[in-house]
């Protein structure tokens, strides 16, 4: 891989420059284009990113994107309603899963989370609803996303009051940071670097994509 110039792109093996994190990693580079960014309103595909982002807490992502289909398997494809039935023999269960990260405590959250999120969706309409709800107004964003923004901003004002409203619903491993990661994955912001191939298309889409509520 080229190295990455000091605006934070990179060319990939396509000539295309892009964010650099990815590393050269050709899976990591598919999740760069094809998911990250992309808005997403099904419930059970939010639970998973904001999951998954719990878990990457302390480790890299490419190791939990490497992982995530032993997660879906571990948590039923992560079906709101199954992982909330869940209870300690499962936890048991999955510590034994070489195939996750064997954290009591991350795995105890995702049963638990997925209760609070149960209650959310019936309360709300929809877990979407409740998060698409709290998506940043324009005048929250920085005017260019660039590589020194980005690197400053690990979290947001937005991120700090979602989280907050997370863990007085109950939810736990939500911090500011995580749902900032969140945010980014699930297209609540776009956060591919000015210059990058995808930017304009995940622009776009989130211009057409109608808000769930």
């Amino acid at each position: 891989m080229a190295q990455p110039r000091s605006d934070g792109l990179v060319a990939g093996p396509d000539g295309a420059m892009r964010c650099w994190w990815f590393g050269g990693h050709d899976d990591y580079r598919a999740y760069h284009d094809k998911e990250w960014g992309t808005p997403v309103a099904d419930d059970n595909r939010l639970f998973e990113k904001i999951c998954l982002e719990g878990f990457q807490s302390g480790l890299s992502w490419l190791t939990i994107l490497r992982k995530r289909e032993n997660f879906r398997a571990a948590f039923a494809g992560f079906d709101i309603a199954k992982v909330a039935a869940m209870g300690e023999a499962d936890i048991e269960r999955l510590l034994q899963d070489a195939g996750i990260v064997r954290h009591r405590g991350k795995i105890a959250s995702t049963i638990n989370n997925a209760k609070r999120a149960a209650d959310m969706a019936e309360r709300h309409g929809s877990l979407a609803a409740w998060f698409w709800a709290r998506e940043p107004e324009p005048h929250e964003r920085p005017p260019a996303v660039t590589h020194e923004w980005l690197m400053s901003n690990p979290v947001s004002e937005r991120s700090k009051s979602i989280s907050k409203e997370l863990k007085k619903l109950g939810w736990s491993f939500v911090g500011p940071t995580t749902v900032y990661s969140f945010m980014q994955a699930m297209g609540m912001v776009n956060d591919h670097l000015e210059g990058c191939v995808c930017r304009e298309r995940v622009e776009a889409e989130r211009a057409a994509f109608v808000r769930p509520g």
